[in-house]
């Protein structure tokens, strides 16, 4: 694996689209994931809290979706700034939101360790990306999931 670089594009996104539950950092009771490069592939950790419970000891499922989920949207936004040849904060990023969710659950995911996701993209055509996303615990992988991210609409932005 290589090194983990550069700021995480999450911390670039235009403040009006700031504020999403799993990756806005405006949101204070969200989880406020970080997405970086690593490579050729991007990497966010986050460690469950307590209350992120199913059942005592393993991890809520729709926390690893909602990881899954706004890691990809980081992803494709990242991989929309490389292809302009803009490095993660040079200027706002770019904000995907989600058209597709498949999250694949492999094995009970612990609670109380730290949670690698990764991202890589499988296609990127501009506007539309598709991202493969994996959560891991200590090397283990305990869900994958594959992500199809679309720039913004316009409508959905409250700019003054």
């Amino acid at each position: 694996m290589g090194e983990v670089s550069g700021p995480a594009i999450q911390d670039h996104y235009p403040e009006d689209v700031a504020h999403c539950y799993g990756c806005g950092r405006l949101n204070e009771h969200g989880i406020q994931l970080k997405t970086r490069w690593e490579g050729d592939e991007t990497v966010a950790r986050y460690t469950p809290r307590a209350y992120h419970t199913a059942v005592p000891g393993f991890v809520y499922g729709g926390l690893i979706a909602s990881l899954v989920d706004c890691h990809g949207m980081g992803t494709a936004a990242a991989a929309h700034e490389r292809a302009q040849g803009r490095a993660i904060g040079e200027g706002p990023a770019p904000r995907f939101v989600t058209a597709s969710l498949r999250v694949d659950y492999l094995r009970p995911t612990p609670l109380g360790p730290e949670l690698e996701v990764r991202g890589r993209v499988k296609e990127f055509g501009g506007r539309k990306v598709i991202v493969e996303a994996s959560v891991s615990v200590a090397g283990v992988v305990t869900a994958r999931g594959e992500i199809v991210a679309v720039l913004m609409p316009e409508s959905m932005a409250r700019r003054p």
